[in-house]
């Protein structure tokens, strides 16, 4: 197991990071750095023997954060901000389907598994719909919260 970036390394996190409870002085749960953020590797370590840790300093926030390795990609990486992120809890804008099966319709709890930002025309989500992986365009969820709650 090797570390993939060297310190000093700028790096963007992917994902918003919050409070597990081990950042000290703050809320578990409060929001520490937001995802598309910036910050230099100032440490490496491990969890449990088989995780690599980035201590990354997110100089705008002013905090020093662990990072696993796959919440980092490069800063000169080219980057897609996305609406959403993995684990949050979506829903169609409009009924999706399958070979003519209705999977999901507006409404319908679904929750975001991974986040493509590489496709060519924009960034794509896998979503399980109720045990149904759906490969969905940004532009067909909202968040499950704000929808239900105009209705």
């Amino acid at each position: 197991m090797r570390p993939k970036y060297d310190y000093d390394t700028p790096l963007r996190v992917l994902r918003n990071l919050r409070n597990d409870g081990t950042f000290p002085g703050l809320p578990t749960g409060t929001l520490l750095v937001r995802r598309g953020s910036i910050g230099h590797v100032r440490d490496v370590g491990s969890f449990l023997q088989d995780q690599i840790i980035y201590a990354v300093h997110f100089l705008d926030q002013d905090r020093v954060v662990g990072c696993r390795e796959e919440e980092l990609q490069p800063a000169d990486a080219p980057w897609a901000p996305s609406r959403f992120e993995t684990r949050e809890r979506v829903t169609p804008r409009i009924p999706l389907g399958v070979a003519g099966e209705r999977v999901a319709q507006p409404g319908d709890s679904g929750e975001v598994v991974e986040v493509l930002r590489d496709a060519p025309d924009g960034v794509l989500y896998h979503v399980d719909f109720a045990g149904r992986v759906l490969q969905v365009s940004e532009d067909l969820l909202g968040l499950l919260d704000t929808l239900s709650s105009t209705k």
